[in-house]
């Protein structure tokens, strides 16, 4: 066989470069186009909340795909599904849950300059971070109870009240994040007392969420109840009869403002430690940082921005107006939230 040219072989070679280049950048593909993927499992139901997804879309090109459950039923399929999850971000609400979570091993060390900066030491943790907070509020039925009686978490346990409180389950997260401030502030034994001082004081079992607490007061069923801040907020921005008719009858305390302040909870999230897209899903997180989420945290579902001093135009949370937050670090809060199951427990709020 004739040896090929000296033409023909600088020819040859030249294909097998390109060639080469083409194969490169075809096996590339795949790790470029899961770049451009981020997959968050999600205990939020909030409808406003889709903004917040398609806006970072828009500004990343990062397509997200979701899926929305239960908190323990999302926590139950992460343990499920281990180190093969499609997972990479989790996002649930309180502290109990982000802790558990935490606790399961399911959440991975974030190292971050943008939330380090942005969110406040007391909101985060090194595996979790709170992007919006509530307030756990008293409100009151003006008609029958008077403000003073219930100027603090503590007076809710006075027999002044007694068959007067209504109340969800103390097995509830919000109720245990409560408690566990209770725990981190004045000792197990006293929030244990309180604790039973407020089984003492039940209208009516505990059943039903926040605002079915809050319309049981207003109808006279009851005459005060603990409520996540936002959910006042919601009927206070409500177009229905019976909501404006509900607020009416309602008077709203900020508890505590002259010791430790009112509880925080939070909505946060964490990165899951066997994440496919980790740097999508740091991406993710900062963005929530940023001024326009926190924006919509605050105007979509009426909590407050973790960002310090960001301006928000909420109608409401401006007439529920400023008060003293309970400064407590997140952390020290989840550590004591089995205290506070067990001393809820002893106490027979369940």
């Amino acid at each position: 066989m004739q040896a090929p040219s000296t033409s023909r072989r600088h020819a040859f070679k030249t294909l097998s470069v390109v060639a080469a280049a083409i194969w490169s950048t075809c096996a590339s593909l795949p790790a470029l186009a899961q770049d451009q993927v981020l997959n968050i499992y999600s205990a939020r139901h909030y409808q406003t909340d889709e903004a917040l997804y398609s806006n970072f879309t828009k500004q990343t090109g990062i397509k997200i795909n979701r899926i929305d459950g239960k908190e323990d039923e999302l926590l139950e399929r992460l343990r499920n599904e281990g180190a093969n999850t499609p997972a990479d971000i989790l996002i649930t609400v309180d502290a109990t849950r982000l802790e558990m979570a935490d606790r399961a091993g399911l959440f991975r060390k974030i190292d971050s300059k943008v939330l380090n900066a942005r969110i406040p030491a007391n909101l985060r943790t090194d595996t979790w971070v709170a992007f919006s907070t509530r307030a756990r509020v008293i409100a009151y039925n003006k008609r029958t109870i008077k403000r003073e009686w219930v100027q603090t978490y503590d007076d809710l346990a006075d027999p002044r009240l007694k068959n007067q409180l209504c109340v969800r389950s103390g097995a509830h997260p919000y109720n245990l994040s409560l408690g566990a401030a209770m725990i981190a502030h004045e000792g197990e034994a006293r929030t244990e007392a309180w604790a039973k001082g407020l089984v003492a004081n039940f209208a009516r079992d505990p059943k039903g969420g926040d605002i079915d607490q809050l319309r049981a007061v207003a109808a006279g069923e009851c005459g005060v109840t603990i409520s996540n801040s936002y959910y006042v907020a919601r009927l206070m921005r409500s177009n229905k009869p019976e909501d404006r008719k509900t607020m009416e009858s309602l008077g709203l305390v900020w508890p505590n403002q002259q010791t430790w302040g009112t509880h925080i909870n939070v909505s946060g999230a964490g990165i899951i430690k066997a994440a496919p897209h980790p740097e999508a899903a740091l991406k993710f997180m900062e963005y929530l940082a940023s001024d326009s989420a926190q924006i919509y945290f605050a105007d979509g579902n009426n909590e407050w921005p973790a960002v310090a001093n960001l301006k928000v135009d909420n109608p409401a949370l401006k007439t529920m107006g400023t008060f003293k937050a309970d400064a407590l670090p997140v952390e020290s809060l989840a550590k004591s939230i089995a205290a506070a199951q067990k001393a809820f427990d002893r106490a027979g709020w369940r």
